[in-house]
């Protein structure tokens, strides 16, 4: 199975009490928020890590809360790696996922401030040599739909591409050869190349690539140090959190998760101490002490609701994600911006604000997600904000995290399951030969030490076959969207010898069906 985990993650923070049952923003309140109810909702929060470290729930956490423009508390608990037990402080390093997303928003918005786009520019004149599967679409979409995952695209259109090795560039060029998706500007799906794109070709005007711009942009001028869109810089950190994933019951750090193909989306890597910062000038209207960095019109349409997303399972309420964010009102009407992110191979991370209350918190944690980010995290401002818990958010998000059918999944077949009479396959010879496609390349399958072998992808990744009913074959997918042992079915034609190559892993959208080319 294929988590859809950013997606999922991208409405989690709109399951609080309190929704609206409309589009349009209620009249802000006055401020009712108090030091003292901030600091009671600190230590709750502080406690409640301090449990989930106990109980081995993840690794390492690092959390910060900032209240009327100035850091109320930053902290660290458990390891950044759990082999050596080096410990999270504040300044602790995190693979931010798509936590991301809002801080690229940010930058696009001290673009749009700059005046030489807008996020209603047109992708087709920022990047000409973008396209996507219909032309008319290609001339008309816009930073703003990719930003706020209105453009058509099917949900993760390109993540399988970068999990099997293709470049940025790659990845976005064969977008125009993806299959399936919504109706334009009608439909939402969340696509993390979608929007790297958009950031992408929002910077072209300013002759800087993305990671540069993100830099020069916000990172510097807030101070943010710590704060990459490179993955070099997160692995040249002395003081980094490394992923883990659960492996015989202990967290292991494992894989390396490089997202620098999707960096805009979520590539960039901080601190709780540097992320504050990014708090405090999104709560004060794009000024950080005194200095104006993003304009402030800019920033505030990355507020407001673009796209209905749907609605929450626990209300009914209508969710909404505006340009980087997810956005919503309470019944108060209160604004409420989040986002969290996840890597399966080890990064769980959310972000919250209420800016009627000039309230933040952001919770990171180097492990496969498992809820506990959530947990705290709206622990945290159920407590502020009413004094006590509305949920027992602990135990929700567990039980969330622990059924995959709750996250959003493309289950595929069970393929652990096997037949009752299976048929012996052919001879390798019937299988063997080049498949292609448009989207995904070309797939070799040929004979190597007594088996058959599909190699895929520009670093010629190895699967070896195993037989498991007559034309199907099985294979162990690896990377962020592994779905595990998924199946690989030839068709034959009348010679028999297959004509076609269907990979179940990738025929999510139709893509995964690939032909055999002729002999040269």
């Amino acid at each position: 199975m294929r988590f859809h985990l950013g997606a999922w993650l991208a409405l989690a923070w709109l399951w609080l009490p309190g929704l609206t049952r409309g589009a349009e923003p209620p009249p802000p309140p006055k401020p009712t928020l108090t030091s003292e109810a901030v600091a009671a909702a600190v230590q709750t929060v502080q406690s409640l890590a301090r449990k989930s470290i106990q109980d081995r729930a993840v690794p390492g956490i690092a959390i910060a809360v900032v209240f009327e423009d100035r850091l109320v508390w930053a902290g660290g608990f458990g390891v950044r790696d759990a082999a050596t037990g080096a410990l999270v402080d504040a300044d602790t390093v995190f693979q931010l996922a798509s936590v991301s997303k809002p801080l690229a928003s940010t930058v696009v918005a001290a673009l749009v401030g700059e005046g030489r786009i807008s996020w209603d520019s047109r992708i087709s004149d920022l990047d000409p040599a973008f396209e996507m599967n219909d032309p008319w679409i290609t001339r008309e979409v816009t930073v703003g739909d990719l930003f706020s995952h209105r453009s058509g695209l099917p949900d993760h259109a390109g993540d399988l591409l970068e999990d099997l090795g293709f470049s940025r560039d790659e990845v976005l060029r064969r977008l125009r050869h993806q299959k399936g998706g919504g109706a334009f500007r009608a439909s939402y799906a969340y696509t993390n190349f979608g929007l790297t794109e958009a950031a992408v070709a929002a910077v072209k005007p300013y002759g800087l690539d993305w990671e540069e711009a993100s830099r020069a942009r916000l990172y510097a001028p807030l101070g943010m140090a710590s704060t990459s869109s490179r993955h070099a810089d997160f692995l040249a950190r002395p003081d980094r959190a490394l992923g883990h994933v659960k492996q015989s019951g202990r967290w292991v750090a494992k894989y390396d998760r490089d997202p620098d193909p999707q960096s805009p989306a979520g590539g960039a890597s901080s601190s709780v101490n540097d992320l504050a910062k990014w708090m405090r000038l999104q709560l004060a209207d794009g000024t950080f002490e005194g200095r104006r960095i993003v304009d402030a019109a800019a920033l505030t349409q990355t507020h407001l609701p673009q796209m209905r997303t749907g609605a929450s399972p626990l209300t009914g309420a209508p969710q909404f994600y505006g340009f980087g964010w997810n956005v919503n009102y309470d019944e108060q009407g209160r604004l409420r911006l989040s986002h969290s992110g996840a890597f399966a191979l080890g990064a769980s991370t959310t972000v919250a604000l209420v800016p009627a209350e000039k309230l933040g918190v952001v919770v990171l944690a180097n492990a496969t997600p498992v809820g506990v980010a959530e947990a705290l995290a709206f622990t945290f401002v159920d407590q502020a904000l009413h004094g006590g818990q509305t949920q027992d958010w602990p135990a929700l998000f567990a039980k969330i995290f622990a059924d995959p059918a709750s996250l959003g999944v493309f289950p595929g077949f069970d393929y652990a399951k096997r037949p009752a009479s299976p048929s012996p396959a052919l001879a390798s010879r019937a299988y063997a030969g080049t498949y292609a496609n448009d989207y995904f390349g070309r797939a070799e399958v040929a004979e190597r030490g007594g088996r058959l072998v599909l190699t895929i992808g520009p670093r010629g990744m190895a699967f070896p076959l195993t037989p498991y009913d007559r034309d199907t074959f099985t294979y162990r997918t690896t990377g962020e969207n592994a779905v595990g042992l998924t199946g690989a079915t030839f068709t034959l034609g009348p010679d028999g010898k297959a004509t076609t190559l269907t990979l179940e892993a990738l025929n999510e959208h139709g893509d995964g069906v690939f032909k055999r080319e002729a002999a040269p």
